[in-house]
C-alpha cells in the first residue's frame, strides 16, 4: 500500500513515530493470537476428551431405556418418564479473556424432589434416569466449552486478518514512504550542495 506523504522532515518524523507504535501494535497482537491458539487447542483437547466420556454415558442411558421400553406400554413409560420431571436452574455468567466474553454455565437441580422408584417400570428405567442426571453438568459444561471454542476460533480468524494486514500492507507501506522521504530529502540536500558549490566558484572568480 502506497502512503500519499508529503516530501519533508515533519513528515518523516511523523511516519517514524507511527512505524514505532503500528510495530508496538502488532506484536501485541501477534501475542495475543499466539495465547488464544493455546487457549484454543487446550480447549479442543478437553472438550474430546469430556465428549467422550459423555457419550459412553449417553449409550448406557440409551441402552437402558430401551431395555425398559422393551418391557412396559407406551403409557406406563410416558407415566413414568411425567413422575421424573425436574424444576432445573441454569445460570449463565461470563469470564473475560484477553477482551473475549466466554459464556460459563451453572446447573442446579431441584434437590427437594427425589428421583422416584418407577414400580410400574424395570429398574433399567431408573437406571437410565439416574445416569441421565449424573451426566446432565458434563454436557452443559461440554455446551460452554463447544461455544467457547467457537469464539476463540471467530476471534484468532479476526486477529490473524488484523497482523497479516499490519505485516504486509501497513508496515511495509510506512517503510516505503520513509524510504521515498529520505530519497527526496537527499536529492534536494545534493542539489543545495551542487548549488551552494557553484556560488562559491562565482565568488572565488
Amino acid at each position: 500500500m502506497k502512503l500519499k506523504v508529503n516530501p519533508n522532515r515533519m513528515e518523516l518524523m511523523r511516519l517514524k513515530k507511527r512505524l514505532g507504535l503500528v510495530r508496538r501494535g502488532h506484536k501485541l497482537l501477534k501475542d495475543k493470537q499466539e495465547d488464544l491458539m493455546r487457549r484454543f487447542w487446550s480447549m479442543i483437547k478437553e472438550t474430546q476428551e469430556l465428549r467422550a466420556v459423555v457419550e459412553e454415558r449417553l449409550m448406557q442411558v440409551y441402552n437402558a431405556f430401551l431395555s425398559a421400553r422393551m418391557e412396559a406400554s407406551v403409557e406406563i413409560m410416558d407415566d413414568a418418564l411425567w413422575r421424573a420431571k425436574r424444576q432445573v436452574e441454569i445460570t449463565v455468567s461470563q469470564i473475560n479473556i484477553l477482551n473475549l466474553r466466554l459464556p460459563q454455565f451453572q446447573f442446579e437441580w431441584d434437590t427437594c424432589k427425589p428421583c422416584p422408584v418407577n414400580w410400574h417400570t424395570s429398574g433399567d428405567m431408573d437406571v437410565s434416569l439416574n445416569i441421565l442426571k449424573e451426566i446432565m453438568p458434563q454436557l452443559l459444561d461440554m455446551a460452554s466449552k463447544e461455544k467457547c471454542i467457537q469464539l476463540i476460533s471467530e476471534e484468532l480468524e479476526t486477529t490473524r486478518r488484523r497482523v497479516n494486514a499490519l505485516e504486509h500492507v501497513l508496515i511495509p507501506g510506512i517503510c516505503e514512504a520513509m524510504s521515498s522521504i529520505e530519497q527526496k530529502l537527499d536529492e534536494v540536500e545534493r542539489s543545495n550542495l551542487a548549488r551552494l558549490m557553484k556560488v562559491k566558484e562565482i565568488v572565488r572568480k
